[in-house]
């Protein structure tokens, strides 16, 4: 039990510092189609912008579901439980925020530098964050597991 709540503290830290980010990304997709420049942007940049701001929606819904969460289950019992939907809460809501950070990159970059020096440009951006967010950690894991650590 100990173990659970040392996990689900290191849980809520790592939802704070992806919360607030969110929080200020959304925000700002939100009121960018109240802009004057808005009505300017091409049908591929509205399509970015629908996609974007639904994946920020989403990984709202899976930031903000573990709250719910221990709300709901609040001392019943299932602090492992709870360890482990915040644990796959978590790993979503930081896929469906790598699709929005790279969304809103490839928005902002298409207005700036126009295809196809932005889809270039955000596919490096893109792979950046996979490799530095999944590929190494979990290289670093395979390597622990092969060294018996």
């Amino acid at each position: 039990m100990q173990r659970a709540d040392r996990n689900y503290n290191e849980l809520l830290q790592e939802l704070r510092v992806t919360q607030i980010g969110v929080q200020i990304l959304f925000a700002f997709l939100l009121g960018l189609s109240f802009t004057p420049r808005f009505a300017s942007v091409t049908e591929f940049q509205r399509d970015v912008y629908v996609i974007t701001l639904v994946s920020s929606a989403v990984t709202t819904a899976f930031l903000i579901a573990p709250v719910a969460a221990h709300r709901v289950l609040f001392q019943s019992g299932r602090k492992r439980q709870l360890v482990r939907l915040v644990h796959r809460c978590l790993f979503a809501g930081l896929i469906t925020l790598l699709l929005t950070m790279v969304g809103a990159m490839l928005l902002v970059l298409d207005v700036v530098l126009r295809p196809p020096v932005s889809v270039t440009v955000t596919a490096a951006v893109a792979a950046f964050f996979v490799a530095l967010w999944f590929a190494l950690p979990g290289y670093r894991r395979l390597k622990d597991r092969r060294d018996g650590g």
